[in-house]
Parts: structure tokens; C-alpha cells; sequence
């Protein structure tokens, strides 16, 4: 059972899920998207929201700035939220145009939103489950594209709900959360979504 629950903690990593919103969003769009264009996005945005955030990691660890990749101080996690904040910010101006992509503009536009009230939490000395920030942004995302493209996407739905179910296990078998910042992870993630697809229906 341990190893599963360690399996879901990786696999809902928060460095993975802007990405995993993005191929969904792809493979369920009516739009059509040419595959070298979907792919050249892809590319783009696994460079900017996996290897360069991994690339800081080891920088700031080199100079002692975190001590884990878990970030198990809430001090630790100031500077790599800020960078991913100004990461996520050069990809709306760069990458996702919100002319051709509302949905992924809308989408990251909620993880900006997410990792700043992440960032605003640790200046208050409260660790936000990270985990949860981006497992729930993702099923929200998700729900949203469901209700906008009058579609059933209740199997991806049900999937994510049982990837937070075992990551939030994961996280309090590792001793990483509180039941506490695990629910405050969900809000976080999940509420800006939310927020935003409101906004983009009216």
C-alpha cells in the first residue's frame, strides 16, 4: 500500500499537472489543432513548467536555499513559488493565446492565481498542500470542459477524484500535510478555476 501511495504522489506531482491539463485539453477540444502545432505547445510548455522549475530546484539547492525537493519548510517554498508565478506569467504572454486557447488561457490564468495565494499562505508561515493545489485545479479544468463542450467526461472526472483521494493519503502517510492544508491545497487549486470559468460563461 505504501508504494501505491508513493506511485500518486509522483504521479500527481505539481510540476505535472499544468502539463496533464494541457494533453487533456487537446485530446477532448472539438477544435481542430494541427498535431505539429499541439506538439510545438506541448514542447513549449513541458520546457517551461517541468525542466526549468527542476533546473531552479538544484540551483537554490546548490547554494542552500532549500534543503528538499519536498520543500518541508515554509520558508523554502518562497522563492520557487515566486518563480513559479513568473514562470506561469510567461506563458500567458508567450505560449497560450487567449484569442486561439480561451480555455488553457482561463486555465493557467487560475494556476497563477493559485501559486500566488500559495505564495501569499507561506508569507503567513501556513505550508498549502502543493499536491492538492494542482490535482484539483486539473479536475476542476476538467469539469469545466465537461459543462462548456456539454460533454461527458465523467470517467477523466472520476479518475481525478481517486488521484486525490490517494495523493492526499499519500501526503498524510508521508507526515508532509495536515488534513488541514490538504483541504486548504483543494480550495486553493480548485476555487480559482472555478471563479474564472463563472467569469468566462457570463
Amino acid at each position: 500500500m505504501k508504494i501505491l501511495l508513493r506511485f500518486f504522489s509522483y504521479l500527481m506531482h505539481p510540476l505535472l499537472m499544468p502539463i496533464l491539463g494541457v494533453v487533456i485539453y487537446f485530446y477532448v477540444t472539438p477544435k481542430f489543432v494541427p498535431e505539429s502545432f499541439m506538439y510545438a505547445k506541448l514542447f513549449a510548455l513541458s520546457i517551461l513548467t517541468i525542466v526549468v522549475p527542476v533546473l531552479f530546484y538544484f540551483l537554490l539547492e546548490s547554494i542552500n536555499l532549500v534543503s528538499d525537493k519536498e520543500l518541508g519548510l515554509v520558508k523554502e517554498r518562497r522563492i520557487p513559488l515566486m518563480i513559479q508565478v513568473a514562470i506561469t506569467l510567461m506563458i500567458l504572454k508567450l505560449i497560450i493565446n487567449g484569442y486561439e486557447f480561451p480555455e488553457l488561457y482561463i486555465f493557467f490564468f487560475g494556476i497563477l492565481l493559485s501559486a500566488a495565494a500559495a505564495f501569499l499562505c507561506s508569507l503567513f508561515r501556513f505550508k498549502v498542500s502543493l499536491h492538492m493545489i494542482g490535482v484539483s485545479g486539473v479536475l476542476v479544468f476538467v469539469a469545466g470542459l465537461s459543462m462548456l463542450y456539454q460533454s461527458n467526461y465523467l470517467i477523466l472526472i472520476a479518475a481525478l477524484i481517486v488521484g486525490i483521494g490517494f495523493t492526499a493519503a499519500s501526503r498524510l502517510q508521508a507526515k508532509a500535510h495536515t488534513i488541514i492544508e490538504l483541504l486548504a491545497g483543494i480550495i486553493v487549486g480548485g476555487l480559482p478555476q472555478i471563479l474564472l470559468f463563472v467569469f468566462y460563461k457570463m
